[in-house]
């Protein structure tokens, strides 16, 4: 574990239990995002697990959330605020997003929120990854950040394996289109 996970995850831990929430409804925004009862949904990027929990709650007991993190010292303290809470529908994994083990069109959403910007580098695995994983119509919802995205979203749509599906104040989904590539 590096100095710099330290620091990541002291910092932004910081940022979510005392800044995040008054500013951020976890439910409204997974529910906006395209999340429901049942689902199998990816969070990339969960960190202290803002999101995780409620999405849990949301998708319900025949849902599944498999988050992963590339911080390991985010992953450890999920695993035992899971294990504690005796959570049963949250999978957490050491995982880059750019290549996952996740099966092929298994996932109904995916979520990027507050990690995408993070992602610009390697915009066009993400889209290939996002594409292998989620089922045909599946959704992948990308929170709007500080940094322009217009550039990035381009490459999403530009081979035809993602349609934009809406535009919000605060993120844009798009939606997997059903073709042979």
């Amino acid at each position: 574990m590096s100095l710099y996970e330290r620091v990541e995850a002291i910092s932004i831990t910081f940022m979510h239990k005392h800044l995040y929430r008054l500013f951020a409804n976890p439910n409204t925004m997974l529910t906006s995002a395209g999340l429901k009862e049942g689902d199998k949904t990816l969070e990339v990027g969960f960190g202290p697990g803002f999101f995780t929990f409620p999405a849990s709650e949301i998708v319900g007991e025949k849902g599944l959330i498999h988050a992963i993190e590339i911080n390991s010292i985010f992953v450890k303290k999920l695993q035992k605020k899971i294990d504690k809470l005796n959570k049963r529908n949250i999978v957490v994994k050491l995982e880059n997003v750019t290549k996952t083990s996740l099966d092929n069109d298994t996932m109904d959403v995916a979520f990027f929120f507050g990690v995408f910007h993070n992602l610009t580098s390697v915009v066009d695995e993400v889209v290939s990854e996002m594409y292998r994983i989620l089922k045909p119509g599946g959704l992948m919802t990308i929170q709007k950040s500080h940094k322009p995205l217009e550039k990035y979203l381009e490459k999403i749509t530009a081979e035809g394996r993602f349609e934009l599906l809406e535009e919000k104040k605060r993120m844009i989904i798009f939606r997997k289109k059903d073709i042979n590539i």
